[in-house]
C-alpha cells in the first residue's frame, strides 16, 4: 500500500508538480486560499477534486459528518487561523449523499465507543427530522427522510459556525460569507442549499 502512495507521488511530481513548478514554488512558502471547506471524512468526497481546484485553493477541515461541534478546540483553531490569518472570504459546509454519519445518527449506534459521543453534536438534526417525518418506523418515505437528515445537518452546522467568535465577528463585519453545499455521490453534482 505505501509503495503505491510513493509511486503515485512520483507520478504527481512528473505529471503535475514539474509542469506547474512556479505555482508549487509559491505554495512552498505561503498559502492564500479564499475558502475554508468543512467536509466529511468520507473517502468518496475529496473537496479539491469535486470542484476541480488546484492545490492551495482551499483550506480544508474534515471530520465524520462535517459536524461543527460547539466549543471544539481543534475546529476553533482551524476557524481562528482561516479567518484571522488566512483571511478566507468563504466558509463552506459540504454534506453529501449516503453519509454514514447521518445513517449512524438515525440508527442510534449506542454500542460504539466514540461515534455516539461525536454524533451528539448533531442530535438537533435528528430531532428536527423526527418532527417532520416521524421515526424511521413511522416514515412512509425513507429516501426523503435520509436526504432530509443530510440537508438539515448542513443547515444546523452552518448555525453552529456562528457560535465561534472569529466567524460571528467576521460575518457581522462582512468579511466572510457562509454557504452550505450538498454533493450527490451518484451524479457528481454539487448544489448550493444555503
Amino acid at each position: 500500500m505505501v509503495e503505491r502512495f510513493i509511486e503515485g507521488n512520483r507520478a504527481f511530481i512528473e505529471n503535475d508538480f514539474r509542469k506547474d513548478n512556479e505555482h508549487y514554488q509559491k505554495l512552498a512558502t505561503s498559502q492564500s486560499p479564499e475558502s475554508l471547506w468543512i467536509a466529511c471524512s468520507d473517502s468518496r468526497v475529496n473537496p479539491e477534486r469535486i470542484v476541480n481546484a488546484k492545490m492551495g485553493d482551499i483550506f480544508v477541515h474534515r471530520n465524520i459528518g462535517n459536524i461543527v461541534a460547539k466549543d471544539d478546540p481543534n475546529l476553533g483553531c482551524v476557524l481562528e487561523y482561516a479567518v484571522g490569518h488566512l483571511k478566507v472570504k468563504y466558509i463552506i459546509i459540504c454534506g453529501h449523499s449516503d453519509c454514514g454519519a447521518m445513517k449512524a445518527l438515525d440508527a442510534d449506534m449506542s454500542e460504539e465507543e466514540y461515534i455516539p459521543v461525536w454524533l451528539e453534536n448533531a442530535q438537533e438534526v435528528k430531532e428536527t427530522i423526527e418532527e417532520e417525518h416521524g421515526t424511521p418506523a413511522e416514515c412512509a418515505n425513507l429516501a426523503a427522510r435520509k436526504k432530509g437528515i443530510e440537508m438539515e445537518n448542513i443547515k444546523v452546522q452552518l448555525e453552529n459556525l456562528r457560535s465561534y467568535s472569529p466567524v460571528k465577528c467576521a460575518e457581522d463585519e462582512g468579511r466572510v460569507q457562509l454557504h452550505g453545499l450538498f454533493y450527490d455521490l451518484g451524479t457528481g453534482k454539487l448544489e448550493q442549499i444555503v
